[in-house]
């Protein structure tokens, strides 16, 4: 299964439409995961032409956000993985211990509101904060996280540059 994460689009003053990098990894993924931020639900709607996506609210995202089917926090299955996203995830000093406790159950937790692309893994899970494809903020680039996920594993975690 190939899942796309992506976070703090910031439509539409950052979201226009989506880029064309960005673009080119939708393209076959099996589903998409957007940690929050989103911003205007139109952006939901033209990823949900790629594939299923699951989203969470952000502190930039409003009530047309939530409707469109964005709660706090999320805990979700891939082909077996046990997936949960929060927009924010808190400080960086005790993030992995603080994800356990909140998502006991989850191999990986997916966040995003830095936009600071990270892979980390602590005190028994992983934490994937995907950056931003549109507000790179003082990050060299912007990004996306490309997943693969097989049989209940989590087999590869990549940081994508898009700009």
């Amino acid at each position: 299964m190939r899942v796309v994460a992506l976070a703090d689009t910031h439509a539409p003053r950052r979201w226009r439409s989506c880029p064309p990098r960005v673009d080119e990894e939708l393209r076959g993924a099996d589903v998409i995961l957007h940690a929050g931020d989103v911003c205007v639900p139109s952006v939901l709607d033209e990823l949900a032409e790629y594939a299923p996506v699951h989203v969470v609210a952000g502190n930039n995202d409003g009530p047309d956000v939530v409707t469109w089917g964005a709660p706090e926090a999320l805990s979700l299955e891939l082909d077996g993985l046990r997936v949960a996203m929060i927009h924010d995830s808190g400080h960086r000093i005790g993030r992995t211990a603080r994800m356990r406790r909140r998502f006991p159950d989850a191999d990986l937790v997916v966040f995003g509101h830095s936009h600071i692309p990270l892979d980390e893994t602590g005190d028994g899970v992983r934490i994937f904060n995907p950056g931003s494809p549109t507000d790179r903020r003082r990050q060299p680039h912007g990004t996306v996280g490309v997943l693969d996920v097989a049989g209940g594993e989590l087999v590869s975690a990549r940081i994508v540059e898009v700009t």
